[in-house]
């Protein structure tokens, strides 16, 4: 089989990791090609996600890797059984770019959910309205078509928190997004109902980092760390002006979760967040 165009951000995370035990265990991309009778080019494609890997294959290796950490191992087994068509991103393949099927991906497989917002709403509790004039903003101009498939599938996200065994999520969101009137007064009113509708949800916890507040977080960027079913598959990531891209090293993640205990001591509490979003509901 032909290495993969296009992995997803899994894919890639399960050769990352597969990397990593390879490199900590000291070991060469020949002798582990060795190991599972295949050969290098091989090796180097699978750790890019560029190239599948059975199950058997994986465990034979993490084994190699003198690696004993059966859940992290079921994890990767797990990942290396997923298939395109499986899930419901699936349906915008060749749609829309494949960022947004990656974070897609993210979102259903974490198991807990924490974000800074700077300038904008949280892209799970957005409003149909508000989504479509944030994505207005797109340059050059989206096709309609294009537009309301980015809108249809920013709607579907949202049904990860409402699950029978939904992730917690947690997003810190600035004042400064809560006062942009996007949209418009109608739509950005709307938008405010809505975030305390969203917190009605005994699994997300909102709060505002409000202009008064006199110790500084870094939100540069709008960042969404996932938690996933094992520590090593938390995930970062960061949605900047120009692209998206994903961390996982284990010094940026724990960068983002100090930075993130650092922004929810300086929030408001859930409840004060609520007030405050009432408040300005309330005067728009």
């Amino acid at each position: 089989m032909p290495p993969r165009d296009n992995p997803t951000a899994r894919q890639v995370r399960l050769g990352a990791e597969l990397r990593k035990l390879r490199e900590r265990a000291g070991k060469t991309a020949r002798e582990a090609a060795g190991r599972i009778s295949t050969d290098q080019a091989r090796i180097s494609n699978i750790e890019a996600g560029r190239s599948g890997i059975g199950e058997e294959r994986i465990r034979r290796l993490a084994s190699f890797y003198a690696c004993d950490d059966a859940a992290l191992i079921d994890a990767l087994c797990a990942i290396s059984r997923e298939h395109r068509g499986q899930f419901w991103w699936d349906e915008y393949r060749g749609v829309l770019p494949p960022g947004f099927l990656d974070i897609a991906e993210l979102e259903h497989h974490a198991s807990y959910m924490r974000s800074l917002q700077p300038v904008t709403m949280p892209g799970l509790l957005q409003t149909p309205e508000y989504a479509r004039a944030m994505f207005e903003l797109a340059l050059p101009k989206l096709p309609d078509e294009e537009m309301e498939a980015r809108v249809e599938h920013r709607m579907r996200r949202a049904a990860v928190l409402d699950r029978e065994d939904p992730p917690e999520f947690a997003p810190i969101v600035h004042e400064a997004a809560l006062r942009m009137r996007v949209g418009g007064r109608k739509v950005a009113h709307t938008q405010l109902e809505h975030l305390l509708e969203s917190t009605d949800r005994p699994n997300v916890s909102l709060r505002v980092i409000t202009f008064s507040s006199e110790q500084n977080v870094d939100m540069t960027h709008t960042a969404l760390y996932a938690g996933g079913v094992v520590p090593q598959l938390d995930t970062v990531h960061i949605d900047a002006p120009t692209r998206t891209f994903y961390l996982d090293a284990e010094a940026e993640l724990h960068r983002f979760r100090l930075l993130l205990d650092l922004g929810q001591t300086v929030a408001l509490d859930p409840a004060e967040s609520r007030s405050f979003i009432h408040h300005l509901a309330r005067d728009m």
